[in-house]
């Protein structure tokens, strides 16, 4: 498969479900009677009103989420600093709303803490805590500075236009990537949901029911039942809200049999105080204080972390955005989106928030409400601090298995589970296979890995498709395909017999170590034969120097058998920057940019080559030396002296120097000309990229029939590209001619609609050879 963009393709499952199951108020989908009285409340409504709701849908949505996230980050310190994860999650979910939203390319979108940031940050403290050398307060600052340098990286890619580029990252990787996230939070949730005690191994933990904690798991299974139900049952309250608010009664009515649940000390069901891990200033002032401990060694700890963090949430942002595009028929801005996205997560590291993207549950709620601006997405972020400050003391009785079961159904949803059936089909085996590689490294190894196996494959998989590519779009031989000069019939006979001395290869794509080889194999039967190769390169996007070695070895083949290597339409820019001519001349493939190798149209390459042909066989232009009388004109041979006699007396002679117009693009005239000597190029002009060459006529040819016929304007400029002398006639002269001598008005005519039928066969004949090339 090619590199494509970002698509609703790429979008994960359960997105994909609710594009079908909300609306926007742009009515983009299907609609049930109810969505649609929603919708007409939105419009009626007016757009700060529906931007109000809409953030606060949105902040509905993200604030379950954004705890959950920020709880499973700091797991491995401990049930103590379940608080301080919340209030970082929040606080993310309330700088990423504000700032991204103020500054972002993609209106209506809403930024909040996700699954990515949540999996790369859980396993990088997983990581830290491996060394007994580092205390909780220093590995917090790490995950902020993890934070910082993602923030940054982000910027740096919207300034350098990586926005664009991310998009074109393939899918199989995508998908595998995000279904190992999907998996890798599912193990890290799973112990929460169960609620083993610390120390516990994963393979021991699930196992031995007997390990389990029951209280643990009814609240779990309480909220994964909500949380399932509530679509079902209705759509006015986000389906988290009511699985959380699930979990928290099912935790209550559990601790009305045990008293102790109602107790935050020592208690690791429950989140606690939101400043359990100290107060906000507090926190920030530590880690602050121990910004001057940072070593180097602690830095290159984070910074592939970083990095593979700046890079998930700017293709999880970029994914959104398509999807909302794709809902209200508009377009984002990917590079300003990136950097939006950037300084906004460097602003949540400064103040303690988590780091986090774009997601579409909120974004898809916050459209579903009838949000018309970004300020949807600012006021979402408001409402989560708002939430804090008020709701605070509500959100510390939370308890973290309801939270786990939120994230275990964030997981389930997240994974691509029709990715699977990729498996069945022989075409897409090996993208099914790219899939579950990246998936196996992200859970068996780790995400960071993941994303180094990512780019890899995705290097394989363009390596792939460019060698799958044909790099030869047509081959033609010189019977099958003429330049735009016009032959005389002894000399179109010439060109026939000895056609396929001329090979006429139209190639495209990337000419490249991967592909070069394929074109070579292609060749090497008709390069014995070959004493013209011409080679079109007008689809060709880029060569590298693999692509001129092969080119080399080519030319030296057709030279060893007197033959000749020519190139037609080099594109004027290739990726370097550099033109066609100026690379090939800088390579060595041609002696310098106006090398007489190189033809700015195809029709000129290959009329060289058959007037080297025909000069070889003593049919060449010096035969035009000597002016012809009308009767040896080949549309008037045969004709009888009194006939010809006639004619010449309506006939005007005249004369071209070399570059004269004989008429232009858009002039009135209704004249018919007559070669006697010289040649005749007619081109169309094409509007600032020079002209296109049409045709060639040369000495005993005729040209201006068109409008000799309909008496309508020129249609293409006419230009004696040698010294010429024409015959001209008028339509009027003509009529006048005919009206005095009907029968030779009529033979006159007769010839012409001949000659005419002739050069129509003859492109007929092309035409079907370059359908069946």
């Amino acid at each position: 498969m090619r590199l494509p963009m970002l698509r609703l393709s790429h979008v994960p499952n359960h997105a994909r479900e609710e594009v079908i199951a909300i609306s926007t108020a742009e009515g983009s989908l299907p609609v049930g009677p109810r969505k649609r009285m929603m919708v007409g409340m939105a419009e009626a409504r007016s757009p700060l009103v529906n931007d109000f709701w809409g953030g606060l849908s949105a902040m509905l949505v993200a604030l379950p989420a954004s705890l959950a996230f920020g709880v499973a980050v700091v797991a491995p310190l401990g049930p103590a600093y379940a608080g301080t994860g919340a209030l970082s999650g929040l606080l993310g979910a309330f700088a990423l709303g504000i700032v991204a939203a103020w500054l972002g390319g993609a209106p209506r979108l809403v930024s909040a803490p996700c699954a990515p940031a949540a999996a790369v940050l859980g396993a990088l403290t997983l990581e830290l805590t491996k060394d007994p050398n580092r205390d909780p307060a220093s590995i917090l600052l790490l995950l902020s500075l993890a934070g910082l340098i993602s923030g940054a990286l982000q910027i740096l890619y919207g300034v350098l236009g990586g926005g664009t580029l991310i998009k074109f990252i393939p899918y199989p990787v995508v998908t595998g990537y995000l279904s190992g996230v999907a998996i890798v939070i599912f193990l890290k949730q799973l112990p929460s949901f169960l609620g083993l005690a610390k120390g516990i191994g994963m393979g021991a933990g699930v196992s031995q029911p007997g390990l389990w904690n029951p209280i643990s798991l009814t609240v779990g299974i309480v909220t994964m039942a909500a949380t399932w139900a509530a679509p079902r049952l209705t759509r006015k309250v986000p389906a988290p809200i009511i699985g959380l608010l699930a979990g928290i009664a099912a935790y209550f009515g559990l601790a009305l049999r045990n008293s102790s649940l109602l107790s935050f000390e020592g208690n690791p069901l429950l989140i606690g105080p939101l400043s359990s891990g100290g107060s906000l200033w507090g926190g920030l002032t530590a880690r602050a204080i121990a910004l001057p401990s940072v070593s180097a060694a602690d830095l290159a700890a984070i910074a592939g972390p970083a990095l593979t963090l700046s890079v998930l949430l700017s293709i999880d942002t970029l994914k959104t955005c398509v999807l909302v595009d794709a809902l209200t028929r508009s377009r984002h801005q990917s590079n300003r989106e990136v950097r939006a996205q950037g300084i906004s997560n460097m602003v949540s590291a400064s103040i303690g928030g988590m780091a986090g993207a774009g997601t579409s549950g909120p974004t898809l709620m916050n459209l579903a409400s009838g949000a018309a601006t970004w300020r949807s997405g600012l006021i979402a972020g408001v409402l989560a601090l708002v939430a804090y400050l008020v709701l605070g003391p509500v959100l510390a009785w939370a308890p973290v298995p309801a939270l786990a079961a939120l994230l275990l159904m964030v997981a389930i949803k997240m994974f691509d589970w029709k990715s699977l059936g990729l498996v069945r089909q022989r075409a897409t085996v090996f993208d099914f296979g790219v899939i579950v590689s990246v998936i196996a490294v992200a859970v068996f190894v780790d995400l960071i890995a993941a994303s180094m196996t990512g780019v890899f494959l995705s290097i394989l998989l363009f390596i792939r498709d460019q060698v799958r590519s044909r790099v030869i779009h047509r081959k033609m031989f010189g019977n099958q395909v003429s330049s735009r000069r016009k032959r005389l019939p002894a000399q179109i006979e010439i060109l026939k017999r000895r056609g396929r001395e001329i090979v006429v290869v139209e190639l495209q794509g990337n000419l490249f170590f991967g592909t070069t080889d394929q074109l070579l194999t292609e060749l090497e039967p008709d390069l014995p034969a070959c004493r013209y190769l011409i080679l079109d390169l007008r689809r060709i996007e880029s060569i590298d120097f693999t692509g001129v070695h092969l080119l080399q070895q080519i030319e030296a083949r057709i030279q060893e058998s007197g033959g000749r290597l020519l190139y037609s339409n080099l594109p004027r820019a290739l990726p370097s920057g550099l033109a066609g001519s100026s690379y090939f001349a800088d390579v060595g493939l041609v002696s310098s940019p106006k090398s007489k190798r190189l033809f700015s149209q195809l029709t000129d390459a290959i009329e060289w080559a058959e007037n080297h042909i025909l000069a070889s066989e003593g049919s060449s232009q010096e035969a035009e030396e000597e002016t012809l009388t009308l009767s040896e004109i080949e549309l008037l041979k045969g004709r009888k002296a009194e006939t010809i006699k006639e004619l010449e007396d309506a006939l005007e002679t005249r004369h071209y120097a070399p570059g004269d117009p004989v008429f232009t693009q858009g002039d009135q005239g209704d004249e018919l000309f007559l070669i006697r000597k010289g040649r005749i190029r007619i081109a169309l002009s094409t509007g600032g990229h020079g002209q296109f060459h049409v045709a060639t006529f040369g000495q005993g040819d005729f040209f201006g029939d068109m409008s000799f016929l309909d008496s309508g304007i020129r249609s293409a400029d006419a230009v004696a590209e040698t010294a010429a002398v024409v015959y001209a006639i008028t339509r009027s002269q003509f009529d006048a001619l005919a009206a005095k001598h009907p029968r030779v008005g009529q033979q006159f005519l007769g010839g012409l609609a001949r000659a005419l039928a002739l050069r129509l066969r003859h492109a007929d004949g092309e035409i079907r050879a370059l359908e069946d090339a």
